[in-house]
């Protein structure tokens, strides 16, 4: 049948983009299965989409550094850093949340020039200078916290970010118990896509690039359109959309309209692909060092904000271990270890996979050493993974 071979050849040519979706389907499916439907509870999903949300956001970030061909260590610490930064703010110097958090903010922005600067102008690789960071920002939060330990937020605006809901239409009437504004948010947002998506298919046709086949076209629609509308289901029914996946989305959003429709994305692949030859064509590869780790100190600033405020506090131990959840999220979401191929959807997949892996697990009471193993054989499988699929395609 033509729409087999049509569905067989795409997933072959798209295993490395499509791969992360069915596995988080698959994983999915597993835990509703032996969790008798209660991983695919409202009350799940939401508080699913809430845990995933400070490593999505610093998962983005380094999805871009490793493109590019660096690592970045010194994130987890960072963001545990600023978002005592902006408790202390808050709490001891009394100033407002819409000051304390774009003062943070800009804090991370500068701690990743920094790290650009060491790397760039000092050429002291990444690895090198990211774990001088790792161990100097596990410093910092512990040195303005020992006086006070655990600092209590007791800002309500602060802490709706990480704890609160969007709010709902008055009610009418209509689906009572059901957040209707978080359905019409669906709604809106599954038009938007299958607009963008025809657009971008007749604009690829008037150029005589390769588009999908269209019945495989179509089903990606139906697909992804019924992803995205049973996921708004399943949070309308419990309160709705969070203010963190507000944020996560918006990020995830503009990240990827910057990488996939500027200059300066196509500037961020060439230097991923081959910085010599970027380097040759024009493209400044220190400034482009530049701008990737400001935005990774910028991602971990919102990571730490979004940490803190789910907590209502600052830890001595926010930010354990948060950068090797962000790197092994970026590589279960299909960034290649060899630089130059990643996505930022893709991240939020890979966040969502290594997520729901814990999420599954505690729910059916699997202990902490298995659920360690279990991640690193997924971590190492999509690790594989990339390395067979660009063997077979060299």
């Amino acid at each position: 049948m033509p729409f087999i071979k049509n569905a067989r050849r795409v997933l072959q040519q798209n295993i490395r983009e499509y791969g992360m979706y069915i596995a988080l389907f698959v994983i999915m499916a597993i835990f509703t299965i032996t969790t008798d439907g209660i991983f695919i509870s409202s009350r799940n999903i939401s508080n699913l989409l809430n845990q995933t949300g400070y490593i999505a956001v610093l998962a983005v970030g380094m999805t871009l550094v490793i493109v590019i061909r660096h690592i970045d260590l010194s994130v987890g610490f960072l963001a545990g850093f600023l978002g005592a930064v902006a408790a202390i703010a808050m709490v001891f110097w009394h100033w407002p949340v819409y000051v304390a958090i774009p003062f943070v903010l800009a804090l991370g922005v500068l701690a990743g020039l920094i790290t650009a600067f060491l790397v760039a102008q000092m050429n002291i690789p990444a690895f090198v200078a990211t774990l001088a960071g790792w161990l100097i920002y596990r410093g910092a939060i512990l040195l303005v916290t020992e006086s006070t330990g655990t600092i209590i937020i007791p800002d309500a605006a602060f802490n709706a970010i990480g704890n609160g809901f969007i709010p709902d239409i008055p009610d009418i009437g209509i689906l009572p118990g059901v957040h209707k504004l978080t359905l019409i948010l669906g709604l809106s947002g599954i038009i938007l896509f299958i607009i963008n998506e025809i657009n971008d298919r007749r604009k690829k046709q008037a150029y005589n690039f390769e588009v999908l086949p269209l019945d495989i076209f179509i089903l990606k629609l139906v697909l992804v359109s019924a992803l995205v509308g049973g996921i708004t289901w399943v949070l309308a029914g419990y309160q709705g959309l969070s203010w963190t996946a507000v944020v996560v989305l918006i990020v995830v959003l503009v990240y990827d309209f910057i990488t996939s429709k500027t200059v300066l994305g196509r500037h961020i692949y060439a230097v991923g692909g081959n910085p010599e030859a970027a380097e040759l064509s024009g493209i400044s590869v220190k400034r482009i060092t530049y701008v990737v780790f400001g935005s990774m100190g910028m991602l971990s600033a919102l990571s730490g904000i979004l940490f803190a405020s789910r907590l209502q506090s600052a830890t001595t131990t926010a930010g354990t271990l948060f950068e090797l959840d962000a790197i092994a999220a970026a590589f279960v979401g299909g960034v290649s270890a060899a630089g130059g191929v990643g996505k930022v959807m893709g991240s939020l997949i890979g966040a969502l996979v290594m997520l729901s892996l814990t999420s599954g697990m505690n729910l059916m009471g699997i202990g902490i050493a298995p659920q360690y193993l279990v991640r690193g054989a997924v971590l190492a499988a999509a690790v594989i993974f990339d390395v067979a699929t660009r063997s077979r395609g060299k």
